[in-house]
């Protein structure tokens, strides 16, 4: 078991810049490509998923880097970097597995059933990423997952609308098929537990009258013997090794 300990300080922002260190290189990579692109002039949207004909077949791999705009890679690449260290700092057994099925399903989904033009953008990995970490949070009870959920409403619960028909420029069935993978995930590995723990409840001793000593003090003396010495937490962000732990 592996657990942060409390008496080095900074450990846990030690792991969650660790954590972020993936995120922001596809993030990178992602302005790369963009600033490649608008420099060159390659008109690199024509590598996109085009549905239903084989040369539109490749853009599921390629399709995640191209972006048509500034404001459109800058709106995927902060909530890869965001969305991606949770994924990362929560669930660094499952990442891979996540952000893998989320592009494929994504881009097969729009390959198979969207609209006849170019679908560009890393938008179906973000919401395969949004909706696994708020549905995994859902469905476990622990109030550091559920925590998690309510900040992915409150940074991109806007997101919700894109998953509709109601912006033409917009690729809606991308993100519907990565919200799907997202939410088929989250309930598919369920039983697999995050590597951050809640943080133990505060136990208070019973209050007792004990040898004549009124508000339920105690013989410091004897308050080892009897369990009633001062209060005591563990610290709250404990990490964990999922293999020691069985599978629910």
């Amino acid at each position: 078991m592996q657990a942060i300990d409390p008496a080095r300080p900074g450990q846990n922002e030690r792991k969650l810049g660790t954590s972020a260190v993936l995120p922001a290189i596809i993030a990178l990579a992602l302005w790369c490509v963009y600033l490649l692109d608008q420099g060159l002039h390659l008109d690199l949207y024509q590598h996109g998923i085009y549905p239903r004909t084989l040369q539109g077949l490749p853009g599921v791999l390629f399709s995640p880097f191209i972006h048509g705009d500034t404001e459109h890679v800058l709106n995927n690449s902060i909530p890869v970097v965001v969305l991606g260290t949770a994924l990362m700092y929560f669930f660094p057994q499952l990442a891979g597995r996540v952000l893998l099925y989320s592009w494929l399903v994504s881009g097969l989904g729009v390959w198979l059933s969207a609209r006849a033009s170019y679908h560009i953008g890393a938008s179906g990995i973000v919401y395969g990423l949004a909706a696994f970490l708020f549905t995994t949070g859902v469905l476990r009870k622990q109030r550091m997952l559920m925590g998690l959920s309510l900040l992915v409403v409150f940074l991109y619960g806007s997101m919700l609308w894109g998953v509709v028909p109601l912006f033409p420029k917009i690729s809606w069935e991308s993100h519907f098929w990565g919200a799907a993978a997202g939410v088929v995930m989250a309930f598919a590995y369920r039983n697999i537990p995050s590597v951050v723990r809640d943080p133990r409840e505060v136990v208070w001793p019973e209050e007792e009258e004990e040898d004549g000593m009124a508000d339920g003090a105690v013989d410091p003396a004897e308050a080892d013997e009897q369990g009633a010495s001062s209060w005591r937490t563990s610290h709250s962000w404990l990490r964990f090794d999922p293999k020691d732990q069985e599978t629910r």
